[in-house]
């Protein structure tokens, strides 16, 4: 077994300083940096731009591309762009499904000095048109499928769009051929520094609990993802890495392209339908050593368990984001994996991981993990008081940090409510820290639930609910009941083989009752065949919440009716 490349937690995070990450990479002397040339170009003049940088497979095609390659590629956008007119600043946005074209054009735009706007690619031409006009794009970069859904008098801020793919003749002129554009860019591109702080991507969050807002992060984020990548990420320059990420996702970003190509490692993308089977081969045709992907990937191999045949892979390192990983996955992936999964935490409003579990300690299924060397850490009650072990309150953050957010995009009252308890920046998560010094998720301030007296968190009645045989998916709210002012109300998904039935309602009742307490027992189910979901595996909770009032609801995808009936 390889060593990690921390071996000593506790001693790191008593000395490390971030200024140390900075000399290593390079830049602790420098006022001026760009992202893309540190993840992409550096490799290239140190001699190593022969080494695979990103393989690709769509379930059919599969291409491979060089430091050298995607340091061509990113540098002839970047002058596409800069003879489109994009200056310094200007928002350039990112839509269609994962291609070696987009993560290309991403380093381009940064190289630009513009900023990159990532979409989802489920979007329907509605959302798109918002996010569109709302980031104040000045291109748009997309698919073939993608043009479709787009509408120029919907958006007549923007210029040009870039198509990868065909371009119809009657088209020409504003909409342009990506391939076309990138084969006449001929020349040196001027690949612009920015001051440290200056914004390299604007993210739009998930809206798991409100609607969607804009997040600037900023150049200097590339400490955090180098040193992260080293010491969570376990990366070594040797590995094959995949995360399941896609761009529109701040895990994809900082963790699918960034952080591995800052490592100067090989980094998978997967561009097909994502079924169980394509997981597996994917391990297989690549030789995959490091897999980052969510608990809702696992649980879905998980229920296809059955149906798959035995896996080949020569994986070592599995972590997991997007949600609390439950002690049941863990378990399943000791057996089926032969490795261990380590969850971490972060926000894209944090940019890089924050609380992680390290290779270096033991793991505790379902827990947070400890702290990144680097960052400092509390869990504060309502008036900001610094409560002790095993205490639930807000997980707060001491500022600065290298992937720290730069402000909400158009809201600068909204950036001061993050650090209206100074100096803290409030997550709005709850947790409580064990005597070990192990952080524990319990879901956000406003999903507490409030039985009686008593104050319940969700994902603690979530987790238990998901060791019992028959669930493979729970989601728990709150439901105004006169008596008791809210009672838990749980939705879940069934395993196969299972049937939902007023035995199994009692024997779920029993299970909860006998292993956590009378009033953490939901005292209504539903059953569904779905749970409503951001891209990245994020339970959408005010979903639930407003299903079970009687209230429509969609983010932008067209699926609000489609989760509830299993379309």
């Amino acid at each position: 077994m390889l060593r990690p490349n921390l071996e000593d937690y506790e001693e790191a995070y008593r000395t490390f300083t971030w200024e140390q990450a900075e000399e290593e990479l390079g830049v602790k002397n420098s006022s001026r940096v760009n992202l893309a040339a540190l993840a992409v170009d550096q490799h290239c003049q140190g001699g190593k731009g022969d080494k695979i940088a990103l393989r690709f497979w769509d379930g059919v095609k599969e291409r491979s591309f060089t430091y050298a390659e995607l340091k061509s590629l990113s540098d002839r956008f970047a002058l596409v762009l800069e003879r489109l007119g994009v200056k310094p600043g200007d928002r350039v946005a990112l839509f269609g499904p994962p291609a070696p074209e987009l993560y290309a054009s991403f380093l381009g735009i940064i190289k630009r000095g513009a900023i990159a706007v990532p979409l989802f690619e489920g979007y329907m031409p509605e959302a798109l048109a918002e996010f569109l006009r709302e980031a104040e794009a000045k291109v748009l970069v997309t698919s073939a499928p993608g043009r479709l859904k787009f509408d120029w008098r919907s958006v007549p801020g923007l210029e040009h769009v870039l198509v990868v793919g065909l371009v119809e003749a009657r088209e020409a002129g504003r909409v342009i051929s990506w391939y076309r554009a990138v084969g006449e860019a001929v020349g040196e591109p001027k690949v612009v520094a920015l001051p440290k702080e200056a914004p390299f991507v604007l993210l739009f969050t998930s809206g798991s609990t409100g609607k969607p807002k804009g997040i600037l992060l900023p150049h200097r984020a590339a400490v955090q993802y180098y040193q992260t990548g080293k010491w969570v990420l376990d990366l070594k320059e040797n590995d094959v890495y995949w995360c399941t990420a896609e761009l529109s996702w701040v895990t994809g970003v900082a963790y699918g392209a960034l952080a591995p190509w800052l490592n100067r490692v090989t980094a998978v993308v997967y561009g097909g339908e994502p079924k169980p089977e394509s997981f597996y081969e994917t391990f297989r045709r690549f030789g995959v050593t490091v897999w980052y992907t969510t608990p809702m990937i696992l649980r879905t191999l998980m229920a296809a368990e059955k149906t798959l045949p035995p896996v080949g892979h020569r994986l070592r390192h599995i972590l997991t984001v997007g949600e609390a990983l439950n002690p049941a996955l863990v378990r399943w992936s000791r057996t089926v994996f032969g490795v261990e999964v380590y969850d971490t935490w972060f926000m894209t409003e944090t940019g890089g991981h924050m609380i992680a579990n390290f290779r270096c300690l033991p793991v505790k299924a379902g827990s947070m993990g400890k702290p990144v060397p680097g960052v400092r850490v509390a869990v504060l009650d309502p008036q900001g008081k610094e409560l002790g072990p095993y205490e639930i309150g807000q997980l707060a953050l001491l500022p600065p940090w290298p992937a720290m957010f730069q402000g909400v995009w158009r809201d600068g009252a909204r950036y001061q409510e993050y650090f209206r308890l100074t100096p803290w920046y409030l997550t709005g998560d709850l947790v409580y820290r064990d005597k070990e010094g192990y952080y524990w998720y319990q879901g956000r301030v406003d999903d507490l639930i409030k039985v009686g007296e008593r104050r319940v968190g969700p994902c603690e009645i979530e987790s238990k609910l998901l060791e019992h045989p028959a669930v493979l998916e729970a989601g728990v709210i709150g439901k105004p009941d006169f008596w008791r002012g809210e009672i838990v109300k749980a939705f879940i998904v069934l395993r196969p083989g299972y049937q939902w039935s007023a035995k199994l309602q009692a024997e779920l009742t029993r299970f909860i009752r006998t292993r956590l307490a009378d009033h953490l027992v939901p005292r209504e189910f539903e059953v569904l065949p779905q749970l409503p979901r951001t891209p990245n595996g994020k339970l959408l909770r005010r979903v639930l919440k407003a299903w079970d009032m009687g209230f429509p609801c969609d983010d932008g995808t067209g699926r609000g009716e489609a989760w509830r009936s299993g379309r």
